[in-house]
């Protein structure tokens, strides 16, 4: 029996439509949703223990994945299974975790897990952009405690007109490629890439995006009401001591306030504020402290936050002292390791991200092997997060979520400042060597400045900064270049790059609920101001790109070839193009052009003259000679009948000189005309119609001998003799009359 099933469907405005089903798959999950647009369509289960974890915070956990059978394709690799998650499923993850996790009670600590599955695949729709409604959707059919529902949509701007969702090829032709997520009443998440855009077109989108996110809404609060609308379970709530929270709130707020006031250093800051927790601690009998330790924690670092806030909303000031819209001291420096193609240091305070930079081939790209999409990136980033750039010792286990969504912003936030015509390959790497406060701006300074370093032609630097928000009412303070205390205890963290006519990408997770667009508008103002004093500081230590790459940096020359010569260039099984590499101690690619079917070659190398080897073998297998034109060649080879040569301009190229042709006087010896390694000039015929080669001649541009004759016609009747000589050899004069009499037939050969 088919169970009965619930569904809400979606207008995008433009002929397209989402649809929200629930009912028929995975019904022992807590809730669980089938998204669908065209032949899209995600499944999205939640399920959360009835149990608390004895832990202090939410043990939340979302995973998306994408079935390589939904797109008729198999798994790369030896075992043929979907195996680790991709980078691409990683960033999706955080998308709809980012804008999950606040919505859960404070005090609910009970192990969840959202899975999302792209179970088919459409190539005109992009599954990530349905991830955080399928999400929010699901949580809407359970018990499970949230606050309220959300969705998240991707908008793009094509010719000056929003797009909600785009497909591929609008995305291809847009400005803007944002994903927003959203309650029906505030903003909670933006991240994206813009081709330098004003804040106030930034601020446009996300409006955009935030009325189609509460249609969205809409549609999964009724599919709740048809599906009926479960009581939300009841937890066991932490317990709470007001007059302990007053108690501590006593004892640390003054004494916290007047340290965040000092302005002093993250580890002398560090180190005063756990002196206080000490002191609270120590007040309480070791009975006590067992029963009463993790309200203690609590009740301190609430109290902490609260002085610290006070003191920025109150005063203006902030925990290292600065102001506001004060930005810590910067110093950079450029080509600080000797090895590597361009590299580049940025220290921002008691933040320090070291970049370096790897020139390679389109061999090199980073392939994109994804259900939803296949690709090459000819520029990517890898940001890295030691233990050691907080002073903590941790174990290593594998590039983290963080690190990807990390490397992935500060990706996005230069790659549109690389040419389009770069011939290389770009990678990025950026080693996280102190942290306190957005390493992920520091790496993209260091890229910008790692690049221009190693001779990347950038059409413009980039900077990158990361602002908070702290907020009370009516009360609040645009943070410049927060700390990461600041980040943790703000309502706002958002970070925004881009160069001095833009916007090239940001990444924002609001805190509070009704943030003004007027508030959020001043904030990016105020970051746009940071955003330059900081490019400033860029450009003072390397003012443009390298007019060259290092000269132990690999050289790349692309040259065009017609197909038909790209097998010749390759040679059988690859053996002259493996030999010419082997001999010029270069790298050759060729890849084709799948438009114009020509050979495109890449040649990269450190030596000039290796390369120019490389080119000048190239033209030769091209060579084609012109009929009617004069060529210098040389000998390389002699024989009875003549001399091989090689045109000079294309070595490798041969052809038969014959004797005939050496000079206008008979020839006897080749020899007495020519010797090996002679060179001269000779005329190109083309085709010889009778020995069907190619012909060359070197009497041919020589004058002629005075009074030379040339030699009569043959006269194929006159050979001397009889004028009938031949009459004999006619078909009825063979003799055939006599044949020995005793040979007989085969047959009386066998009989005797």
């Amino acid at each position: 029996m088919i169970p009965k099933t619930y569904k809400e469907v979606i207008d995008l405005g433009d002929g397209r439509e989402i649809s929200i089903e629930t009912g028929k798959l995975a019904k022992q999950a807590h809730g669980s949703v089938v998204v669908q647009s065209g032949k899209c369509m995600l499944l999205c289960t939640i399920v959360s223990n009835y149990h608390q974890a004895d832990v202090d915070f939410l043990p939340l956990t979302v995973d998306y994945r994408e079935k390589f059978a939904a797109a008729g394709r198999y798994p790369g690799g030896f075992f043929k299974r979907e195996a680790r998650p991709s980078d691409g499923e990683v960033l999706t993850m955080r998308l709809v975790d980012r804008c999950l996790r606040p919505l859960f009670p404070k005090d609910y600590h009970a192990e969840t897990q959202v899975m999302i599955q792209l179970m088919s695949h459409d190539p005109e729709v992009m599954p990530d952009a349905m991830a955080g409604l399928a999400a929010s959707a699901a949580i809407q059919l359970s018990d499970i405690p949230f606050e309220t529902a959300i969705s998240e949509v991707r908008v793009a701007r094509v010719n000056g007109e929003f797009i909600i969702n785009p497909t591929f090829a609008q995305l291809e032709e847009s400005d803007i490629d944002m994903m927003i997520g959203a309650s029906a009443d505030s903003v909670m998440m933006v991240e994206g890439e813009m081709d330098e855009i004003s804040e106030e077109e930034m601020v446009e989108a996300i409006k955009a995006a935030h009325e189609a996110i509460k249609v969205q809404i809409d549609a999964q609060l009724k599919l709740a009401e048809a599906f009926g609308k479960k009581e939300t379970r009841e937890y066991e709530p932490e317990v709470e001591d007001e007059d302990l929270a007053k108690k501590i709130h006593e004892m640390v707020y003054d004494k916290t306030y007047a340290i965040a006031k000092a302005g002093s250093a993250k580890h002398e800051r560090g180190a005063a504020f756990s002196e206080i927790k000490e002191e609270v601690f120590e007040s309480f009998s070791e009975e006590e402290q067992d029963e009463l330790g993790k309200l203690i924690h609590k009740y301190v670092a609430k109290a902490q936050k609260e002085a610290i806030r006070n003191l920025t909303l109150d005063e203006g000031l902030r925990l290292d002292g600065r102001k506001t819209d004060e930005i810590r001291p910067i110093w950079c420096e450029v080509d600080y390791l000797p090895s590597t193609h361009g590299s580049a240091i940025f220290t921002r305070g008691e933040t320090q991200a070291l970049a370096t930079v790897t020139l390679g081939t389109s061999r090199d790209a980073n392939i994109i092997d994804m259900p939803s999409y296949e690709g090459e990136e000819r520029f990517y980033l890898h940001y890295n997060f030691p233990p050691f750039s907080t002073g903590e010792a941790r174990p290593i286990r594998g590039t983290s979520r963080r690190e990807v969504g990390h490397g992935n912003l500060a990706q996005r936030a230069l790659k549109g400042m690389v040419p389009e015509d770069c011939p290389y390959t770009v990678r990025v790497v950026s080693e996280v060597l102190e942290s306190n406060g957005s390493s992920s701006m520091a790496t993209v300074c260091s890229g910008t400045m790692a690049m221009m370093d190693a001779g990347v032609q950038l059409k413009k630097p980039v900077s990158g900064i990361a602002m908070g928000l702290i907020s009370d009412g009516d009360k609040y303070a645009v943070l410049s270049d927060i700390l990461g205390d600041e980040d943790h205890l703000g309502d706002m963290d958002f970070k925004v790059t881009g160069t001095a006519d833009g916007i090239t990408a940001t990444q924002m997770d609001i805190k509070i609920k009704g943030l003004s667009y007027e508030i959020l508008v001043k904030a990016l103002i105020q970051a746009r101001e940071g955003r330059l004093h900081i490019l400033e500081k860029l450009t003072d230590t390397i003012t443009e790109p390298n007019a060259e790459v290092k000269a132990h940096a690999p050289k790349i020359v692309t040259k065009i070839i017609p197909g038909e010569f790209i097998g010749a260039v390759i040679g059988s099984g690859g053996k002259v193009i493996q030999e010419l590499q082997k001999e010029t101690n270069t790298t050759i690619v060729i890849n084709e052009d799948p438009v114009t079917e020509e050979g495109i070659v890449e040649i990269l190398g450190t030596d000039q003259a290796g390369i120019d080897k490389v080119i000048a073998t190239i033209e030769a297998v091209m060579f084609k000679p012109e009929v009617g034109s004069v060529y210098e060649v040389k000998v390389i080879k002699m024989l009875d009948f003549g001399a091989v040569v090689e045109y000079t301009e294309a070595p490798g190229n041969e052809v038969l000189l014959h004797v005939s042709e050496l000079a206008w006087e008979r020839t006897e010896n080749v020899s007495d005309v020519v010797n090996m390694g002679d060179v001269f000039d000779v005329k190109y015929f083309g085709i010889d119609p009778k020995t069907r080669k190619e012909k060359v001649s070197r009497k041919a541009i020589l004058p002629k001998p005075e009074g030379w004759q040339p030699r009569p016609k043959r006269d194929n009747n006159h050979r001397g003799g009889n004028n009938n000589r031949r009459d004999n050899r006619g078909r009825d004069n063979r003799n055939r009359d006599h044949r020995r009499d005793d040979r007989k037939p085969r047959e009386d050969q066998k009989e005797d």
